[in-house]
């Protein structure tokens, strides 16, 4: 659980609300690593492009565990690589889309096949091609039509990634998704499921980000087994409140 430092709500005292924390809760999640760091330099890296925290209708920040997780990584490539903000924004969000990154050694350009992987430095292995697809993969292998991909699009129930293409999961969500269409259950019927996992994820999120921000390699690969020890209980939790509410057993 998440506990927040006492004083104003702009610096920190709403709790975190649906997976979201405010300014003074990251705060004292980034000291534990960097504790040099301040409220001003958070709201900085925020306004050279580095986060985008949410705001709440007051105007105040929200953040997500992905937000601290980031945060992490900037302050980590600023102390360890001495990286300027801009190379690292680059950085980050290429490793985001999927694409290989390599520091160059200091001093001098990486060529290409040098340097070491971002992904590598940071604890996270970098997304494999054959784990991403295309638009017209997605619609051939489940025989959709582009404008009930648009509409789950616009309900948010299928996501694409930043530059476009899908994650390989999206083929399963979108052949259930298919199949509950059959059964007279639209896009809108369904959000309700994507909010609730949505919540699930960010309750798992809470517990290993500590793990994923450790220095330590072994500590942040034990967080991964972590991750997928939880998502199975919370998948596994959640289909037997659905049964149980239903009052029937699947086989």
């Amino acid at each position: 659980m998440l506990h927040t430092p006492s004083g104003g709500a702009g610096s920190g005292t709403a709790a975190a609300d649906g997976g979201l924390m405010s300014i003074g809760t990251v705060l004292n999640i980034l000291r534990e690593e960097f504790p040099e760091v301040t409220v001003s330099k958070i709201r900085f890296l925020e306004s050279e492009g580095l986060i985008e925290p949410r705001r709440t209708p007051s105007g105040y920040r929200k953040f997500s565990a992905h937000d601290v997780e980031r945060l992490s990584k900037v302050l980590r490539l600023q102390r360890d690589h001495y990286l300027p903000l801009k190379v690292i924004r680059e950085y980050l969000d290429a490793l985001e889309r999927g694409e290989e990154v390599r520091l160059p050694s200091l001093g001098r350009p990486c060529e290409v096949g040098e340097g070491e992987l971002l992904g590598d430095i940071l604890g996270e292995p970098e997304t494999p091609a054959a784990s991403r697809i295309s638009r017209d993969e997605l619609l051939s292998t489940t025989g959709i039509g582009i404008e009930q991909l648009q509409e789950w699009e616009s309900y948010g129930l299928v996501v694409p990634l930043s530059d476009g293409v899908y994650d390989a999961e999206t083929v399963t969500v979108a052949t259930l998704l298919a199949e509950l269409g059959r059964h007279g259950l639209e896009p809108r019927h369904l959000r309700v499921m994507k909010a609730a996992a949505d919540r699930e994820a960010g309750l798992v999120d809470q517990v290993v980000a500590p793990l994923r921000r450790h220095r330590n390699p072994q500590t942040r690969a034990h967080a991964e087994a972590r991750t997928k020890e939880l998502a199975g209980l919370a998948v596994r939790l959640h289909a037997t409140l659905v049964q149980s509410a239903l009052g029937v057993r699947l086989p």
